[in-house]
């Protein structure tokens, strides 16, 4: 981002009052984690779901930024040298600077949404015109109300073409969008089902999307919507360029009306025919997700490498420096000849973000794995193939994997929340390794995220946490006597349940001389488990009265059947909580946290959301909530293709027997990394190129046999074990059991991938 206003003439357009300060602006943060540079920096404070930017004015001024954008008065201006606009709406604020910048230019703006497909189509729609324009385009997916001012504020005096990419709005904000972008041309990729919820029917859905175009000669649109009314659209379909994308590389009917939205707009605005013929097939699936992973000699790796441009590379290096936490940042960069942008240009952007080393070349074998320690940003186009040197950097070669989206984890959170009072407070469970997917670095995602509290099961749990710098507080739920000397020396908090465990941690507690330790009160209301009883609450207000060395944080109980979404036994256990709450908090005169729901019970009985709740595997959407998205993947690779005769047999015990012809593919993964022996012959099976393949014979400690007969299946294959076609709760009844089990399951053997938009 390149501004250049005065901070003066920012401040009279948002707030219409003068300033005596002409310092210029030359970029915008939200987030004191993206802050490398402070020159010219002003910072929104912008109020989220989990976070107000308030609280972090003095992080931003301890790095040295010195303007901000407040909605609350006197906020900055007690810190020496701090000057603060003072706006009702930050986030207002902040879109209508980007309406003001939109209108400096009188570039071409090419407006995309849709419910699917609007940034691969964005995507390639800016490859294509990029052979012959200045093309600026929203970085990634930052298609939010957000992610719609952010990216119009990259809109230079250079830009020839803008592609913007809008998500819908709440009902009645496309108006707003659509006023501050000002689209002089448009695509409606797709229209489905997804955040249907938001409006009152399909037809109100798609008319707020239609907003979006009101001004726009002639969008474009997937010739599989029905428009009625709307003749002078230009409807596109896959027949429309059949000549032209023969030789696309991506076959399916999807990737190939994607395309035909792209190559329709890039005509559309003045592109050759010929020369999007010569481009065409650089445009393969794009990995449109930052992929993170723990690399070798305790490095963490960020690999994007799929593209270099100006846009992603800063986007890359943003994310860098928000997620690299007390690491130190090595940046290294592929370049080849037939990149657009020449070292001087890279250099520059890069020293922008401040990295402690970085480098430039077209020679990968000249880096090495030597570094440790460090969080690494691998990135470069296809041509340089840095995806070889961010596989040396992978800790494991296992060719079995664990995908984890935390743009799905972030999705499904926000739904939880959005189900919830503004100042209710979310206490996330990482238990049994954050339930399979890696307890480190989803603590440190979520504490990102401003969740208020962590759980895990054990200490031992809440001690690896700590030491990998994890600050947020952690509530242990299960907290024997021997480990209380461990859960103190780590400042992790107690569940007590019992008058027996409380005594003895008083008495551990007394031998440290400490007082008003943190402990949550486990009470029983119907799960029949661990806590107290309404008859043993007496005794227990009367000794933590007496004993100063302990302090009631929070009083809690779970839930036996909030799935159930019309339990009236659930009703029943809430009532009974809110009257145990009661009895307990007449006798102390501090705040007392109360928590009862978990994550079905967020989304069944939001009713009894008290204080807190606790979300678990909701975060994973594995719940069968259509609102939510699945989170965790599991992949694998064909390793061989092998042709078996008639009466061939396979695997141990020769529990199969071929009846004919057939051919079948080997695939490394097995019991030992949970996929259990119990889908053998047959019960269960994995997806190859989008086809069912049942297992044959009996499943191995690391491998399996199936059946491609008469499939076109090679080795290096993709393998779903879990995705699009086989859920969690599909394999988890090939089971015979619960989704929990499966994901706890998970071997810690397999690569951990995390990937985020």
């Amino acid at each position: 981002m390149k501004l250049a206003y005065a901070y003066n003439d920012i401040s009279l357009l948002l707030s219409q009052e003068s300033s005596d300060d002409l310092a210029i602006i030359s970029s915008v943060v939200f987030d004191t984690r993206r802050i490398a540079n402070p020159n010219g920096v002003l910072f929104f404070a912008l109020e989220g779901v989990f976070r107000d930017g308030h609280d972090f004015i003095e992080d931003a001024y301890s790095k040295g930024v010195r303007h901000f954008v407040v909605s609350k008065k006197n906020s900055a201006s007690h810190l020496s040298g701090a000057k603060e606009i003072v706006v009702p709406n930050v986030l207002w604020s902040l879109q209508d600077l980007a309406a003001h910048h939109r209108k400096q230019f009188d570039c071409d703006v090419v407006a995309i949404t849709g419910s699917n497909g609007k940034t691969i189509v964005k995507e390639w729609l800016a490859q294509l015109l990029s052979k012959k324009f200045q093309v600026t385009r929203s970085p990634k997916s930052y298609n939010s109300k957000l992610g719609v001012a952010i990216s119009l504020l990259e809109i230079t005096s250079k830009t020839e073409i803008a592609v913007i990419e809008v998500g819908v709005p709440e009902p009645g904000e496309m108006k707003r969008l659509e006023e501050i972008i000002a689209p002089t041309h448009g695509i409606l990729t797709s229209f489905g089902t997804a955040h249907n919820m938001l409006f009152t029917s399909e037809k109100e859905h798609l008319e707020e999307k239609l907003i979006l175009f009101s001004n726009v000669a002639q969008p474009l649109f997937s010739s599989k919507i029905e428009l009625p009314g709307k003749k002078d659209w230009l409807p596109v379909s896959v027949d429309d360029f059949g000549q032209l994308i023969e030789n696309f590389p991506l076959k399916d009917p999807i990737n190939k009306l994607n395309v035909c939205l792209a190559i329709a707009m890039a005509l559309k605005v003045g592109l050759d025919e010929k020369l999007i013929e010569e481009h065409l097939h650089e445009l393969t699936s794009l990995a449109l997700r930052l992929e993170t992973y723990d690399g070798i000699n305790n490095t963490s790796i960020i690999n994007d490498t799929y593209n270099l441009d100006k846009d992603s590379l800063r986007l890359s290096l943003e994310y860098q420096l928000a997620n690299s936490s007390d690491k130190k940042r090595v940046v290294i960069i592929g370049h080849t000849e037939a990149d657009e942008m020449n070292k001087s240009e890279i250099e520059e952007i890069i020293q922008e973000f401040d990295p402690d080393e970085y480098y430039i070349q077209s020679d990968n074998a000249a880096i090495g794995t030597h570094f440790s320690n460090v969080n690494i940003l691998i990135k470069g186009s296809r041509n340089a193939r840095m995806e070889q040197l961010a596989n040396l950097f992978k800790q494991q070669h296992h060719q079995t994997f664990l995908e984890i989206d935390l743009t799905a984890v972030r999705h499904n959170i926000n739904f939880h929340k959005s189900l919830l009072d503004n100042d209710t407070k979310l206490l996330c469970m990482v238990k049994a390794s954050s339930y399979g997917s890696d307890a480190k670095t989803m603590s440190k995602f979520l504490s990102g995220m401003g969740v208020d509290y962590l759980g895990v099961a054990y200490p031992d749990e809440g001690v690896q946490l700590r030491e990998s710098g994890v600050k947020l507080p952690i509530l242990v739920m299960n907290c024997e006597e021997r480990s209380f000397s461990q859960c103190i020396d780590n400042e992790l908090e107690p569940a007590i349940f019992s008058l027996n465990q409380l005594t003895a941690f008083i008495k551990e507690l007394i031998s440290r001389s400490m007082i008003y330790y943190p402990i949550h009160i486990k009470l029983e209301t119907g799960m029949n488990r661990l806590g107290f009883n309404q008859d043993k609450l007496a005794a227990l207000i009367d000794t933590i009265k007496s004993q100063p060395e302990v302090i009631i944080k929070s009083v809690y109980s779970h839930l036996a059947d909030a799935d159930n979404p019309s339990s009236p036994y659930t009703l029943q256990q809430i009532d009974s909580f809110g009257v145990l709450c009661d009895q307990i908090e007449n006798h102390f005169s501090h705040p007392i946290l109360r928590h009862i729901l978990n994550s079905a019970g967020i989304q069944n009985y939001s009713q009894g959301q008290f204080d807190m709740v606790r979300l678990g595997i909701g975060m994973y959407g594995v719940t069968g909530n259509p609102n939510l998205r699945p989170a965790i993947s599991w992949y694998s690779t064909v390793s061989q293709v092998k042709q078996l005769n008639l009466n061939d047999t396979v695997g141990y015990g020769r529990t199969f027997t071929a009846d004919k012809s057939m051919e079948i593919a080997i695939v490394p993964v097995g019991y030992a990394d949970g996929f259990r022996r119990s889908l053998s012959q047959g019960k269960g099976g994995v997806y190859i190129n989008n086809q069912f393949c049942p297992t044959v014979g009996n499943v191995c400690m690391d491998m399996i046999m199936v059946d491609v007969s008469g499939k076109v299946i090679k080795e290096g294959d993709r393998v779903e074990i879990i995705g699009n076609h086989q859920s969690m709760e599909k394999l988890a009844s090939q089971l015979d059991t619960i989704s929990y089990e499966v994901m706890t399951s998970l071997s810690m053997r397999l690569q951990r991938l995390f990937v985020d938009q």
